[in-house]
């Protein structure tokens, strides 16, 4: 009974599953908190992985590890090995003046001061995404604007899921007796997809991208194939590639072409398995690459569970009464139509957007009717996050829905009616660390374990026509604020 174990090291923790290799059966499992911020030293991930592995029983018994982690995350090191910078994390927003800048200088060829819609469009067909602060790239040029001794100094980038590889290969900083070890870095093309200086359609780095953000082309770590080891662990687990965190959670709960996840978390993430890249010049949906060989498209929503926690302590109840109060309520909510945007809004791109509730009336204005508004307005902001997918022709044939809102009966009715496809809804687990397991399980074995995944499938949608007439009146309540909308 060979073991593997998958680690998803996220922003706020440092998770760890062992798994048998064959069944996927739950061995054992340790985690370990993260220091908050948005920018972190890269230590701070190391020592919580240590700690996850040793809460898990250690890895002495494992025959193969892979890292699923936070994309976008900038770790700079130096000759030495050493971290040149504590990391800037994907929710650092400081580069976002230099991601409009590479923008509109990437559009220099049709005018002299540059043009922005041009650009975004060489940004999409040449690396699947617009940049925004998120984007490593962005934040080398950040770098090299604000810090250029430490930009000077970078010899090599690398993403967090990379470093932490690397470490548990055996490399490190030279001070502490490790081989630094550069040329053994290595990435994956998820996690590569997303630092805006790799083409997923090409499967290749961009090194004019390089110059114009840190100034030189530094050492970047080799971008393994899904099933290509990266080294081994001093003990002799074989390290598998990794992935970032969305196609490592796309792994883990066994999503194929044709297939969208829906993830219902803080924010809400849409993103399907395509067998084709996509290129969106609007920005709206990232053009990511997926951790099996095809692609990753994804779009996000900024408002999700949040509108629903704030609507449960307005009403004065839990959410689980939360959710039955809104399946107490007529679909539709009798004409109130909520517009989640409490946040502004990422897709559609309305940054100083608010939230509005729309057709008001003395007979409707009741808690259920707000509770199910809630959760169709969540729902609906969701289904724009479709909409701009499915413009692109990806495939939409099922819903995976996962995240901490999934298992709320009226989230998935509203899902099934207001997406018209069938949900599978899997078992709460570790999503990302069970993928990263699956990963290194098809390493060691040579091809992906079909591991069973459990769940129920929403069949009764609840009246799929009165959930088509929802969405109509949400998207006339959003064009009547926001006229512009998804363009």
């Amino acid at each position: 009974m060979p073991l593997v174990a998958g680690v998803d090291s996220s922003t706020q923790s440092c998770k760890v599953v062992v798994r048998d290799a064959e069944t996927g059966a739950l061995v054992r499992f340790g985690s370990a908190p993260h220091p908050a911020g948005t920018e972190v030293h890269p230590d701070a991930w190391w020592e919580a992985l240590t700690a996850a592995i040793t809460a898990a029983g250690g890895i002495e018994d494992v025959a193969a590890i892979s890292v699923g982690g936070q994309q976008h995350g900038m770790v700079c090191l130096d000759a030495d090995g050493e971290v040149v910078r504590p990391a800037l994390l994907w929710n650092d927003t400081r580069s976002a003046a230099a991601a409009a800048a590479l923008i509109k200088e990437a559009g220099a060829g049709e005018t002299a001061a540059g043009d922005s819609a041009a650009g975004a469009r060489w940004w999409a067909e040449t690396t699947g995404t617009v940049p925004v602060a998120s984007i490593t790239a962005t934040k080398l040029r950040w770098l090299a604007e604000n810090e250029p001794e430490k930009a000077a100094r970078t010899a090599a980038v690398c993403l967090p899921h990379d470093w932490l590889m690397w470490r548990l290969g055996g490399y490190g900083p030279r001070s502490e007796g490790f081989d630094p070890g550069l040329s053994a870095l290595a990435t994956d093309r998820s996690d590569a997809s997303g630092t805006g200086y790799f083409s997923p359609i090409t499967g290749e780095y961009l090194p004019e991208v390089l110059e114009r953000t840190l100034g030189h082309v530094p050492v970047l770590p080799r971008v393994l194939g899904p099933l290509e080891a990266a080294g081994k662990t001093p003990g002799g687990a074989i390290i598998a590639p990794g992935a970032g965190d969305n196609a490592g959670a796309g792994l883990g709960v066994g999503a194929s072409v044709g297939d969208v996840v829906v993830s219902i978390g803080t924010s809400g993430t849409v993103f399907a398995v395509a067998d084709r890249p996509t290129s969106d010049a609007t920005g709206l949906v990232a053009g990511f690459a997926d951790a099996t060989g095809h692609y990753l498209p994804l779009a996000c929503t900024l408002n999700a569970s949040r509108v629903l926690d704030a609507t449960a302590v307005l009403l004065g109840v839990t959410l689980p009464e939360l959710t039955a109060l809104a399946l107490s309520a007529p679909i539709g909510a009798d004409g109130l139509t909520l517009v989640p945007y409490f946040e502004g809004e990422r897709t559609p791109n309305l940054p100083d957007a608010t939230g509005s509730l729309h057709g008001i009336t003395l007979r409707n204005y009741t808690p259920a009717n707000l509770a199910r508004a809630a959760v169709e307005g969540i729902v609906c902001s969701l289904a724009d996050g479709l909409a701009a997918l499915t413009s692109l022709g990806v495939a939409a044939e099922r819903v995976i829905l996962v995240g901490g809102a999934a298992r709320s009966e009226a989230i998935q009715q509203a899902i099934a009616g207001i997406f018209g496809l069938p949900v599978l809804v899997p078992e709460p687990g570790e999503y990302v660390a069970d993928g990263a397991a699956r990963q290194a399980a098809g390493v060691l074995l040579g091809a992906f374990p079909q591991w069973e995944n459990s769940g129920t499938t929403t069949i009764d949608d609840g009246g799929s026509a009165a959930h088509e007439a929802v969405l109509v009146r949400y998207r006339a309540a959003t064009a009547t604020v926001y006229p512009k909308g998804l363009q």
